[in-house]
């Protein structure tokens, strides 16, 4: 009967320390999985922003304000929506990048980080209804593993007008749907639709003699805002994420003009390791396709095309 109880016991002593670390291990990777979604954001994004970004005084000042002051935020009341603007090469994938960099440690990365294509991850106007399901449990499923996810959706001005609208109710000031809080997401728009308005403001500040520096955002927003809510070849084409108010910035990329080029030319040169030479940077610079055709004030391209010609120079 001693040897019965005493065998009970240690059977059950057993049992509950196998719980007790069960239980430890799931509160172990609760605390790691919170950690690393929640605790990660550094004050770093200014001074990245100053160092790499070149020649857009307006998307900084609006990017800095509006991420650190939402990151900064413990209860804000719906979630973070930037939609960034501008010709190719003009920085706003960059940018994005430089978001996630000083949010996640993996910057890019991160499980955290999901990006989307338009033409690669919703080629298909027939399967508009398929991808409006995927994407709502895709987005659904991924907050609920971390509320602090970010998901950037590339070439809106290539996704079928109708599917954004899908995820207008993780957008909008909804404390909890289906009892998921989506306040603390980020959403990043990236498109070229509205390039031609900002280019054009450009020119007109250039052809008047006035600093670019001047231009401010009063003197785009509102053009691009129509611009884009009235492309009805583009994803927002009459959106009720503009309709509504739900898109926090609307971001606009300036042209790059030549020393930009050279400034790009010289951040690529030291990201290599290697000594920033200006020679070099010229010739890049020199190399690429500049409009109007007679004055070569800004660069077709951005700086797109700067690694690889550093490439052929280097």
């Amino acid at each position: 009967m001693f040897y019965c109880h005493l065998s009970f016991y240690i059977f059950w002593s057993s049992v509950s320390l196998l719980g007790l670390l069960f239980q430890f291990e799931h509160f172990h990777i609760t605390l790691i999985l919170l950690t690393f979604c929640s605790a990660l954001f550094n004050l770093g994004l200014q001074v990245d922003l100053e160092n790499k970004l070149f020649g857009q005084h307006i998307a900084s000042r609006i990017i800095l304000k509006a991420v650190n002051g939402f990151m900064s935020n413990s209860n804000p009341k719906k979630p973070l929506v930037l939609s960034l603007h501008g010709w190719t090469g003009t920085g706003k994938n960059f940018v994005s990048q430089l978001i996630a960099e000083n949010i996640y440690r993996e910057g890019m990365d991160s499980s955290f980080v999901h990006v989307f294509t338009s033409t690669l991850h919703f080629p298909h106007k027939s399967q508009i209804d398929t991808y409006k399901s995927q994407l709502q449990q895709w987005i659904k499923g991924n907050i609920t593993n971390c509320e602090r996810s970010m998901f950037i959706f590339d070439e809106m001005d290539k996704m079928h007008p109708g599917l954004i609208d899908s995820i207008k109710p993780y957008l909008d000031y909804y404390e909890r749907l289906d009892g998921v809080s989506y306040r603390k997401a980020i959403f990043i728009f990236l498109s070229n639709t509205g390039g031609d308005s900002i280019i054009q403001t450009a020119l007109d500040f250039w052809q008047a003699g006035r600093n670019r520096e001047e231009i401010e955002l009063k003197d785009l927003e509102t053009s691009l805002s129509l611009s884009v809510f009235n492309n009805k070849q583009g994803g927002f084409f009459q959106t009720s994420l503009i309709d509504k108010n739900l898109v926090d910035f609307f971001v606009p990329f300036l042209p790059l003009e030549y020393q930009h080029v050279v400034q790009c030319a010289m951040a690529e040169m030291k990201a290599r390791g290697l000594q920033p030479r200006r020679e070099i940077a010229d010739m890049v610079a020199k190399d690429l396709v500049y409009f109007p055709k007679s004055e070569r004030v800004f660069s077709v391209k951005g700086c797109k095309t700067i690694e690889s010609k550093l490439d052929y120079y280097t």
